[in-house]
């Protein structure tokens, strides 16, 4: 009985021991996942910012209200082994799109609405090309959440089916009525943009007019949803979706380790989580043997691969899968 608790204890032990406890962004835990040799390499990406910036780029609350599931018939459906929307959707210029979210906690409305502007494209067979506004979604509706400070997937789609959201492009870009008004930040040390602070970027005041000089009106402008719906967790039904829909937004457990990812299929090795983050998954694959679901990041193209991840496919890796939620356009 003795001998059984000891090595117990000793197992338990040789966890904490295997996993140390390494400062996060730091060279030292950049090393131990490059020497644990697993499915993707680490690498320095926030070179000059304050720690509480990157906890506020993770802005999405897990486990909130859930819309009606939507249960896709697989069975019936041929699903290749890979699939880039970008190679079979080419005519929709936004699903190479990476966007940056800047010192505000609002990757809930940029997996949002970045999926939805993709959606608007393939639904019109690349006849209505438009990048749908965070901006709109992030200010205008008060049901998802804290704006800059957190806020819910799920009711974002929700909004897009009942209030509808105008256009708008990224920072500075002049596109669209409702451009982004955060600017971006400098995650490396010699650059033009401001430095990276968790204290910036308050949520911007909701706005019914477009930009100066944007024809037609803030009103006649807006694009809406004809359903929202959540996704079941099961591998099969969210390639199925993916297939005949196009991207999905997906929102997971950001571990420490995750703010390093560089290149390959991210699972989890080492770190504390961070917080809730959403982003848009936008197909699937296989990297020596290990599945990944691709997805789009919004913390700028300096990040990861040109702002792209691949993450673990099919194990509900960090609740990737059990967050997923889309709608069709009208």
């Amino acid at each position: 009985m003795w001998r059984v608790i000891f090595l117990a204890l000793v197992s338990g032990l040789s966890i904490s021991w295997a996993r140390p406890r390494l400062p996060p962004l730091s060279h030292q835990m950049v090393d131990y996942i490059n020497k644990a040799n697993t499915t993707w390499k680490a690498g320095p990406n926030f070179h000059n910012v304050d720690y509480s910036y990157v906890k506020r780029l993770c802005g999405t609350l897990l486990k909130g209200p859930k819309l009606p599931t939507m249960v896709q018939y697989a069975g019936d459906v041929e699903l290749p082994d890979t699939f880039d929307p970008r190679q079979q959707w080419p005519n929709c210029p936004t699903l190479k799109e990476i966007r940056d979210q800047g010192s505000c906690g609002s990757c809930w409305a940029f997996g949002a609405a970045e999926a939805i502007s993709d959606r608007v494209c393939i639904h019109s067979n690349a006849k209505v090309s438009v990048e749908i506004s965070s901006e709109d979604l992030l200010s205008c509706c008060d049901s998802c959440g804290m704006g800059c400070n957190g806020g819910y997937p799920s009711a974002a789609w929700d909004f897009w089916t009942t209030e509808g959201l105008v256009t708008g492009g990224l920072y500075d870009s002049h596109v669209g009525c409702r451009p982004y008004s955060i600017p971006p930040c400098e995650h490396h040390v010699n650059g033009t943009r401001p430095p990276c602070t968790g204290e910036e970027g308050d949520t911007p005041q909701c706005s019914n007019q477009c930009e100066t000089g944007y024809t037609p009106g803030y009103k006649q402008d807006k694009h809406f949803g004809k359903n929202s719906y959540s996704l079941p967790s099961e591998e099969q039904q969210i390639m199925a979706e993916l297939l005949k829909n196009g991207p999905v937004e997906g929102a997971f457990t950001v571990y420490e380790d995750f703010l390093l990812y560089k290149s390959g299929v991210y699972q989890h090795v080492s770190g504390s989580a961070v917080g809730g983050h959403a982003i848009k998954v936008l197909g699937w694959g296989e990297e020596g043997g290990t599945p990944y679901w691709l997805a789009a990041n919004s913390w700028n193209t300096d990040w990861g691969e040109n702002g792209f991840f691949k993450i673990l496919r099919g194990k509900d890796h960090c609740g990737i899968e059990s967050e997923m939620v889309a709608g069709v356009p009208l």
